[in-house]
């Protein structure tokens, strides 16, 4: 358990990278790395860096040091070690997937409009191969600002031809949380055949994994948002690898998803690290890190909801950890993203991004928004961010929304206002 107060000082120590002047608000594209997890990577290249398997004892160290960390990983999300694969990324997890599938042609699959490319495009190309219908799961309620995965818009979509189902634990835009559980409950009551897989990159940084209760089939996120080094991981159920052909070597067995899957994508450096991730979120625990979270966005949406004539926010306006995480963003009226983050970075040290993030479909087909490449102005928080930076972060951009700081002012106004 944590000690209270928050000592977010003697947090920010376990982080090399927080030293710099940098302030980093652009978590959500990849978290800083543990000094625990960079002197185990370190440790292990300079003494443990042979092939796994071999009999001879440094190779059975470092056989042992993988398999640990696969199972810390394993357990981490409440599964069984033969029912997890590493990876590069979860874009290449779900590529991947796709591939081993099987399906029939006539199928249908739901692919949500507030998904990250990442667990759209393998799926979009798969129906192509395989003359699969999809249905594209557009939120009916709030879909200019705060659209939502709801259990009735889902239940309006599904068929007894429904093989998948796939959608995003949180946006990396909006911040909104999804009831996974709710959505597996409709899916399962529909029909029990039906396929979940669902995209965790933009949740895992900031609340407990539960992969059993949630009722997933599918489930993958990026240990190197999550404080880790850069390798992904993708949760398989035993029950769903039977709907898997193998991509592994013919003389592999199908005995775990690592074997069927693995294609030996996941670096042994980054994947036997992933106890040290573990134990430092043990340690903390996390109803500190998500209360420290809670607060440091609202501070944010506070200053962002004090101008609704300026500002347009997407996603949940409130900080309830329950409904959100903070990945927060916005518009300000009359101004580019592009010149909004450029201004900032002119007068500051501060480092956020503007764009659509891979979730393009999202600000085109929901949110509207007339030049999804310039997209919004993304501020992504985690725990060992402060309330001093985020404080000083409105301070300066108050005082590029004053100055009309952006680009291309009067053709960005003129598009924004239909959709304000």
């Amino acid at each position: 358990m944590a000690v209270e107060p928050f000592d977010v000082a003697a947090i920010r120590a376990q982080f090399p990278a927080l030293a710099q002047k940098q302030v980093f608000m652009d978590n959500a594209g990849g978290a800083q790395v543990l000094k625990s997890v960079i002197a185990s990577i370190s440790n292990y290249l300079a003494s443990n860096n042979v092939q796994l398997g071999a009999s001879y004892p440094i190779s059975q160290t470092s056989t042992n040091k993988f398999n640990q960390g696969h199972a810390a990983g394993a357990k981490y999300i409440n599964a069984s070690p033969d029912e997890v694969v590493f990876g590069p990324s979860t874009t290449q997890l779900f590529r991947n997937l796709s591939i081993a599938l099987k399906i029939e042609p006539g199928s249908e699959i739901i692919l949500s409009n507030l998904d990250h490319e990442a667990n759209l495009a393998p799926w979009v190309q798969l129906a192509q191969w395989k003359g699969l219908t999809i249905k594209w799961w557009i939120p009916t309620q709030n879909t200019d600002s705060n659209p939502r995965l709801e259990p009735e818009d889902l239940k309006a979509l599904l068929s007894p031809k429904t093989r998948l189902v796939c959608c995003t634990h949180t946006s990396n835009i909006l911040g909104t949380i999804t009831d996974v559980a709710a959505l597996s409950k409709v899916i399962r009551d529909t029909n029990p055949d039906t396929l979940f897989c669902v995209d965790a990159v933009a949740y895992a940084p900031h609340a407990p994994i539960d992969v059993k209760a949630f009722g997933v089939d599918f489930y993958s996120f990026s240990w190197y948002k999550v404080y880790g080094p850069h390798v992904s991981m993708l949760y398989a159920s035993k029950k769903a690898q039977e709907q898997l052909q193998t991509l592994g070597h013919f003389f592999k067995s199908r005995n775990t998803l690592e074997e069927m899957m693995g294609l030996a994508a996941g670096s042994y450096e980054c994947v036997q690290s992933i106890p040290e991730v573990v134990a430092y979120i043990d340690k903390v625990g996390w109803h500190a890190m998500e209360s420290q979270e809670e607060k440091l966005q609202e501070v944010l949406l506070s200053y962002l909801r004090s101008k609704p004539d300026q500002i347009k926010i997407y996603g949940e306006p409130t900080s309830d950890k329950h409904l959100r995480h903070p990945v927060i963003s916005f518009r300000v009226k009359g101004q580019s993203s592009l010149g909004i983050i450029d201004a900032i970075e002119a007068r500051s040290d501060y480092g956020c991004r503007n764009g659509h993030f891979y979730s393009k479909r999202l600000l085109e087909n929901v949110l509207k928004i007339p030049d999804a490449d310039d997209g919004v102005v993304r501020v992504s928080l985690l725990h060992y961010n402060t309330v001093e930076e985020v404080e000083g972060l409105f301070k300066v951009l108050d005082e590029v929304i004053k100055e009309g700081a952006g680009k291309d002012v009067q053709d960005v106004e003129r598009k924004d206002i239909a959709n304000w």
